[in-house]
């Protein structure tokens, strides 16, 4: 088979953003810019997590789906990327979709070091798409031809690794007959045997599939089936057919569960690097003057035994944590509607976590919890509270455990998700809190009696943006940061425009090292690699390629130290290397076997690595330290 085209470099198609909007969520993903629905081809591979989603770049509404792209180390800080799919560059409706990683290679399609990324897409038949580096660029196979079709309308591929039987599997929604979805098995996940097909009048679109351990005992693992509003059941999948007894379905979410509602289309990550399960949804309702809809902050899942029956259980991974800059606490209050009023009436926060608990023994309130967005003059922009007589959780049925019942409520600019009593109930909603600064409060409320708080903890939490390069391909951990000029991401790479000279510097330090990487004049005087620079890049070494001089120059602030005749072009791509050990000095042009510069200078010892232009524009690619 052949391999449709793929994008010299896929399209960056953003402006850039200080992720700083009124309603932007704060450690919430959302799209730089563009719409984006549904969570598609979820994974891990080498220590980053993909997050792909449907996506249309070009404007605020649905329309023209490609797959979006934001990766992240750690599920929190996460960093936009190109375009992942792209119409007119890969065959098809560009739809809903899953993706795993080909660690054995069962597809053949591995070609260099990298293992395949495969993910699935299409409508009215499923398509396969594949990277072989590591995610930055995909190829259609076989010309985007369907690798399973079926009657009726179909959609939403799901595929997963099943272990027992050492075999691919792949759900496909379709409503031939009614809503339901067809299973197939592959050795390869090229060619498909259809397996069987689990009909249900409530499995509507954006299936997902995965196994849980209930209460953690691993020897009673059941599989879950959910769909697009996180409608599930819970059964056993023995390789060919999944069965329940599940009369209904269950809801893991008492959000708006529909398409543009707070809670749908969920996905779990594929190749996880540990044994959670860990899921992200699209919540449709959070919009600005730049961008439509967020996920969800993902969530553990887990099957829980409750007096019903066996419940899907959704909590905020751990990682969270990382957020928390500072707690503040509380224990053992007696509350009432006059002394809960009071309790946080000096908070004012903007985006923060609540952990609380409660004991209901004897509580004679009919509602308590809090309120949020409280505005001067009381009211507020949203409110999380239980009702004792209902015993439901902002309308979620949540029954006290032990007489208790706990609350963890994760609070941003436009989300706020609120779990009950260890994630048996989950509610997620879109808000649009005030942005004012004097709309930040917080309060407990009490209705009609009292109750006793055991214990209440307010985390305040800090962005989650910045932390990646979303186009300059690097192997330097940290941050980069601008010191002076304009740096902007663009499709090729890191873009950096001065009159004078401009910075842009990494975090991460050197004192003996290679550090090599492409630049490209677009116009103007020079472009350079920057190291053993200070904070400010007030002391520092540059070598660079200069048109105006047609020389490569190594420099610091006071002194040319070398220079190499050579005509320099605007907009060639040269490749700079520079050997840094002690004192000497080695600059290499375009990986020629001796260096053009071979220097002696001890003026500074180590310090940054970093960018430089001079007097124009340039860009900047794969950029490595060793």
């Amino acid at each position: 088979p052949t391999t449709g085209p793929t994008a010299a470099r896929p399209e960056f198609p953003y402006q850039p953003t200080t992720y700083t909007e009124p309603y932007r969520g704060q450690f919430h993903f959302s799209s730089q810019g563009g719409w984006m629905n549904d969570p598609n081809g979820l994974l891990h591979y080498k220590g980053t997590y993909h997050f792909f989603y449907q996506h249309n770049p070009h404007g605020l509404g649905w329309d023209t789906m490609h797959w979006g792209h934001a990766t992240s180390t750690d599920l929190v800080h996460w960093t936009q990327k190109p375009i992942a799919l792209e119409p007119g560059v890969h065959p098809g409706d560009l739809w809903s979709g899953a993706g795993v990683v080909d660690a054995a290679n069962t597809s053949g399609l591995r070609d260099g070091a990298e293992d395949p990324l495969v993910v699935f897409s299409g409508t009215n038949g499923v398509s396969v798409f594949y990277s072989t580096d590591a995610g930055r660029t995909f190829k259609a196979y076989d010309n985007g031809r369907k690798v399973v079709t079926m009657p009726g309308t179909s959609r939403d591929p799901k595929v997963l690794w099943h272990a027992p039987t050492k075999r691919w599997v792949m759900l496909v929604w379709s409503d031939e007959g009614g809503n339901g979805v067809n299973l197939y098995s592959s050795p390869d996940l090229l060619e498909w045997t259809f397996l069987s097909r689990y009909a249900a009048g409530w499995l509507f679109e954006c299936p997902d599939f995965f196994a849980l351990p209930v209460d953690g005992d691993r020897r009673r693992t059941k599989w879950v089936l959910t769909d697009a509003s996180g409608e599930y059941v819970v059964g056993d999948f023995d390789g060919t057919t999944f069965t329940t007894d599940w009369a209904e379905p269950q809801r893991m979410d008492h959000g708006t569960n529909h398409a543009g509602g707070s809670f749908y289309a969920g996905q779990v990550f594929n190749d996880m690097p540990d044994d959670r399960v860990v899921q992200m949804a699209w919540m449709g309702g959070n919009q600005g003057a730049t961008w439509t809809g967020n996920a969800s902050f993902p969530a553990v899942l887990g099957l829980r035994t409750t007096g019903d029956g066996v419940r899907v259980t959704r909590q905020p991974i751990k990682e969270l944590e990382k957020l928390r800059y500072r707690t503040s606490s509380w224990r053992g209050r007696r509350l009432t509607p006059t002394t809960a009023a009071k309790l946080l009436r000096d908070q004012s926060l903007d985006t923060y976590e609540v952990e609380a608990e409660f004991d209901v023994r004897g509580a004679t309130a009919e509602r308590f919890g809090f309120k949020l967005d409280v505005r001067p003059g009381g009211d507020a922009g949203s409110e999380v509270l239980y009702d004792t007589r209902a015993r439901t959780l902002m309308g979620a049925p949540l029954e006290p455990a032990g007489g208790r019942v706990t609350m963890r409520i994760l609070v941003d600019r436009g989300q706020l998700e609120v779990f009950g009593n260890d994630g048996l109930a989950s509610i997620t909603r879109n808000v649009s809190f005030d942005p004012r600064a004097d709309s930040r409060g917080v309060a407990l409320h009490v209705d009609g009696g009292g109750v006793r708080l055991v214990s209440l903890r307010i985390h305040e939490l800090a962005p989650a943006w910045g932390m990646g390069e979303p186009t300059l391909e690097h192997n330097l951990p940290g941050q980069w940061r601008v010191v002076s000029g304009s740096w902007t991401d663009v499709a090729d790479g890191k873009k950096g425009s001065a009159g004078g000279d401009a910075f842009y510097l990494s975090d991460h330090t050197g004192a003996d090292f290679t550090y090599e990487g492409d630049v490209r004049l677009v116009d103007g005087t020079a472009a350079a690699l920057t190291f053993r620079a200070d904070p400010r890049a007030e002391r520092h070494y540059t070598a660079n390629v200069d048109a105006e001089a047609g020389v490569v120059k190594l420099w610091r602030p006071g002194r040319d130290i070398a220079t190499y005749r050579t005509p320099i072009t605007a907009g060639r791509p040269y490749h700079l290397k520079v050997v840094a050990r002690g004192r000497n000095i080695k600059v290499y042009l375009d990986d020629r076997a001796e260096p053009v510069i071979d220097a002696n200078d001890d003026q500074y010892a180590s310090g940054r690595f970093g960018l430089n232009v001079f007097d124009g524009t340039a860009l900047f690619q794969n950029i490595r330290a060793s």
